[in-house]
């Protein structure tokens, strides 16, 4: 009896963490797009949900550093420029993107388009030798492209103009991602905890985006009733608090895939994400009105069977190479176990970071 009530409750447990999961990235995705209908200031948006996080992220670690007893990492000025800075610009360029987006099309197309970012992450993550060329990529890019060109063929809520951001957002994603993967693996910086990671990102992606804000929402937003021109305090709480649901969804999702993967796999992550997407669609085209023809689901079915494919593929050679390992090591048991763990983590790390914006 002892094996059945063990693996019902792993099982219970798993459920539980994918539903917590679900929450949050779903919730924030249309969080963003309902709030985009009232308050059509979404670089302002995301500066909020930036200062959030970091509020958050640095209270987290506080509560951590008291809880072990031991100091959290705390980058020198040279690393925290030099080798932070690009994954924060790409990072806060990306998230920009996709929010403003929202202004233009449907969470549908938004879901569908942001899966693109898969094919974004396979070239750069082989600019960067970060993926070994397989020629079974070739058939994930090819169901994935196919899959999105059918989903936007004749779609009567197609808007080209979002659609390019979506793209642009896919896009900046890939390198995005790819940096954030080199970032967290270099061992020297400390940055494996993602807590730690979205410390160190905020601030340098509030100012890379602040910039822009500067450009397209500063003076609109300078002269609307919504905030700065309030005639009554009680409309001004009212979008502050709005603002601050936002930000608290935003770091509730990092964290919840940082809890399913230590808890899971990155495996488990992948999977449910895919999932995720059906559900999102699902939801969109009964809450939203989304309207999806019978060849769009067709277009949406073709490129989850890329990712599908994507996630397979990096299961299985993710094995391989532990299995390798395994080889090189049998001569040496006292060096067996150091080195599995951290290859271990280095590739399920590697494949949680890969799909986790891909299927948000």
């Amino acid at each position: 009896m002892a094996f059945p009530i063990q693996f019902l409750w792993r099982a219970i447990r798993t459920v539980a963490l994918v539903l917590f999961y679900y929450v949050f990235s779903i919730g924030i995705t249309f969080y963003n797009k309902w709030l985009m209908k009232g308050f059509h200031y979404p670089l302002f948006m995301t500066l909020v949900h930036l200062a959030i996080n970091f509020c958050l992220s640095a209270l987290t670690r506080q509560l951590m550093q008291c809880w072990t007893g031991k100091p959290r990492t705390v980058l020198s000025w040279s690393d925290y420029v030099y080798k932070v800075a690009p994954t924060a610009l790409a990072t806060a360029l990306d998230i920009g993107l996709s929010n403003w987006s929202f202004l233009f099309i449907t969470i549908s197309l938004y879901t569908m388009t942001k899966s693109s970012a898969v094919l974004f992450i396979l070239f750069f993550s082989l600019v960067f030798k970060l993926e070994e060329p397989n020629p079974f990529l070739v058939l994930v890019v090819l169901l994935i492209s196919c899959g999105l060109f059918m989903f936007t063929f004749e779609s009567t809520q197609f808007n080209l103009e979002g659609f390019v951001m979506v793209l642009m957002a896919s896009f900046i994603g890939g390198i995005r991602w790819t940096l954030t993967q080199v970032l967290m693996q270099k061992a020297e910086l400390g940055l494996q905890n993602p807590v730690d990671t979205l410390y160190h990102l905020q601030p340098l992606m509030f100012l890379g985006l602040f910039p822009l804000f500067l450009y397209n929402e500063a003076l609109s937003l300078s002269m609307s009733e919504k905030l700065f021109r309030v005639t009554e305090l009680r409309p001004l709480l009212n979008s502050v608090f709005l603002l601050s649901i936002g930000g608290t969804l935003a770091f509730g999702l990092g964290f919840s895939e940082f809890l399913l993967v230590s808890k899971t796999s990155s495996l488990t992550l992948s999977i449910s994400g895919i999932f995720k997407e059906v559900c999102t669609l699902l939801l969109a085209s009964s809450l939203m009105g989304d309207n999806l023809t019978p060849i769009n689901w067709l277009g949406f079915a073709v490129c989850l069977c890329g990712i599908s494919l994507h996630v397979a593929l990096k299961t299985y050679y993710s094995k391989r190479k532990t299995a390798s390992v395994r080889q090189l090591n049998s001569r040496s048991p006292e060096l067996e176990l150091p080195l599995l763990r951290q290859n271990g983590e280095e590739d399920e790390d590697s494949a949680a970071e890969e799909h986790e914006i891909t299927l948000r």
